[in-house]
């Protein structure tokens, strides 16, 4: 089986969890900044065997969507056509930002560790995944 990868899409940074082989454990894999996204996933996608994408969906509490979801639309946009034949699915991404700085509570983890955005973002994408694997 091929490996699905998650983004936790952001302005400046975008975090990055793949699954394993299996489809069965979510795992951050990394956090690069989103200017160089797209150069990141074609080396990733030569590498790595991947079935399907998901997306993190932004959205407020009335179930609207938030502001970044144009900036991810547009990023979506230039990912059909640069990777048309990956499919891309969307996963409710609410809370994984303050759950993910839970878990670095919860895991004894140093403030010092704690406030790096990019971990956050690596762990946020990594909720994102895992949710979506929940869904099956």
């Amino acid at each position: 089986m091929a490996r699905i990868l998650a983004l936790d899409y952001g302005k400046v940074r975008t975090g990055i969890a793949v699954t394993d082989e299996l489809q069965l454990i979510a795992s951050g894999l990394t956090t690069v900044e989103t200017k160089d996204l797209i150069p990141f996933l074609e080396t990733y996608f030569q590498r790595e065997q991947v079935e399907r994408i998901v997306v993190g969906l932004p959205k407020q509490m009335d179930n609207t969507p938030s502001e970044s979801e144009a900036l991810i639309q547009e990023f979506l946009r230039k990912m059909s056509t640069k990777f048309p034949t990956y499919p891309v699915e969307r996963q409710d991404e609410r809370f994984t930002s303050k759950m993910a700085v839970q878990s670095m509570l919860d895991s004894g983890m140093k403030k010092k560790k704690r406030q790096d955005k990019a971990l956050v973002d690596e762990i946020s994408a990594t909720l994102i995944l895992q949710a979506y694997l929940n869904r099956f």
